[in-house]
């Protein structure tokens, strides 16, 4: 495993992160949440609205939470354990844009376009959680957490990294959850969902952010910790003074979670940039963005708790070299760190745009990195003597037994989104890119999905609920959506 702090860098970042909760604190918009901490021992300046942590709080809130989280997709099936090194990929989230696949324009998504990216992850071997990876803007504001919640409950069977825009989208959001599982208490067993938290640089916590951990705790429901530092604008312009100020804001948010409800579930995630001084903009596929990821998962791992981070994305507008080479430096750098959850699969130009080609395009790359991870394994004893006189003989393998029982599995084989043929077949094809070829397979993709393959009661329940809370925000019908409730 790669590293890029020592044991003991790693030790004096939590040191000083702790020592800023107690003698800096931070600030702490939610009332709820100040006097849970008060409870447990905080001091609070309630005129300042600013909390004071003990570090003997902090250490036990972190040993309190659960090294291991899972999720569970949505008939039940273990989809991905978090914690450790194991990896697992999700989509990023909410993207306000799509690069039209037909015309290659930038626009607002909407329902159609968000059906279609979830469709696709669907069925994407190395993509093992859904995520709310698009905004709609064909729904109100004040419902479209929700809205794309439900949708992806309707089209997917992978679990769910989610969030809410607003404090009273929760319960409704809780509901959809525990009517696909069937009770609260089986919810809590085996979550289907992740909410996102993303605390605000420098060292708040607002209102709404923790009144969802809050929730998420008590429901049982893991929190993705989000902390977003900025190097130069809203934390230090190290690199490493920016992992300390993460990791300050991702234990205050360990402590509310366990404040709420001892032992619930969290991931210490994160989405930070280095900020790029000559353009005013938050590249996430910078070098320097990747190394303060790699740095502050170390941090968690030392702690103890699962990982999360935004990497495996580009800062390009289209699918291009850039493309390819941040995605695939942030994604392999990420697995080769062991990181439980990697998030930014399909996404471009700064975390506000998906892609359908770039997902296709980024499960392999998903899948590559599985591969390496995996290694080589050692299949016979001679590895290699026994066959070298059967190839000095025949002049190649070929057709050999040994050939043919192992080549399967100790190959990759791509999907045909990666180009391997000699020039002149690829020009008798039609002379595809990458993103050609890719949105070849989402279309078969799409048009093969099953649609809503929910239980029908289930999914008349969801869209009876989502209809009530459309239409008390001047939604009168539902958007179209294919196969679906109309």
């Amino acid at each position: 495993m790669i590293r890029t702090l020592s044991d003991d860098l790693v030790r004096q970042v939590i040191e000083e992160a702790v020592g800023i909760l107690a003698d800096i604190g931070f600030f702490l918009e939610n009332a709820e949440a100040r006097d849970l901490l008060r409870d447990s021992g905080a001091r609070i300046d309630d005129s300042l609205s600013r909390v004071y942590l003990k570090p003997e709080t902090v250490h036990r809130a972190v040993e309190s939470a659960p090294a291991i989280v899972s999720l569970y997709d949505r008939e039940g099936q273990m989809a991905a354990e978090l914690g450790g090194t194991s990896v697992c990929f999700d989509p990023g989230s909410a993207a306000l844009n799509v690069l039209d696949p037909a015309t290659g324009a930038v626009r607002p998504a909407r329902t159609p376009d968000y059906v279609s990216f979830t469709q696709v992850v669907d069925r994407l071997p190395h993509i093992h959680a859904q995520s709310t990876a698009m905004i709609c803007s064909d729904v109100p504001r004040t419902v479209a957490d929700r809205y794309r919640l439900y949708l992806a409950l309707l089209y997917s069977r992978k679990p769910v990294v989610t969030g809410t825009f607003l404090k009273p989208s929760f319960a409704p959001m809780r509901e959809m959850l525990v009517t696909v599982r069937g009770s609260a208490e089986e919810l809590r067993r085996k979550p289907l969902a992740v909410f996102d938290a993303c605390p605000s640089p420098p060292l708040k916590w607002s209102d709404l952010t923790c009144q969802s951990v809050i929730d998420a705790a008590r429901a049982g429901i893991p929190s993705e910790l989000v902390s977003m530092p900025l190097t130069g604008a809203n934390a230090p312009v190290t690199l490493l003074g920016a992992v300390v100020q993460h990791a300050a804001e991702t234990l205050a948010g360990v402590v509310i979670s366990q404040a709420a409800a001892e032992g619930a579930p969290v991931i210490w995630g994160g989405s930070p940039a280095a900020f790029d001084m000559s353009k005013a903009t938050t590249p996430m596929g910078s070098i320097d963005t990747m190394l303060i990821d790699l740095a502050y998962a170390e941090v968690g791992q030392k702690l103890g708790l699962p990982t999360h981070t935004y990497l495996g994305m580009s800062d390009a507008k289209v699918l291009d070299m850039q493309t390819g080479m941040e995605s695939g430096m942030g994604t392999l750098l990420a697995g080769l760190k062991g990181i439980n959850m990697i998030s930014g699969a399909g996404m471009l130009n700064f975390e506000s745009t998906q892609s359908i080609q770039k997902l296709v395009i980024d499960n392999e790359i998903c899948g590559m990195t599985y591969k390496l991870l995996a290694g080589i394994s050692r299949r016979d004893d001679p590895m290699a003597r026994d066959l070298i006189p059967d190839l000095l003989a025949e002049k190649h393998l070929l057709t050999h037994e040994h050939t043919l029982r192992w080549f399967k599995e100790e190959h990759y084989f791509p999907s045909a989104v990666i180009d391997r043929a000699n020039f002149e077949e690829w020009a008798a094809g039609g002379r595809k890119n990458a993103g050609d070829r890719a949105w070849e397979i989402a279309r078969d993709l799409i048009a093969s999905h099953p649609g809503i393959d929910l239980d029908p009661r289930i999914a008349r329940s969801l869209t009876d609920r989502m209809r009530r809370d459309a239409l008390e925000h001047g939604l009168n019908e539902l958007p179209a959506t294919p196969r679906g409730p109309r």
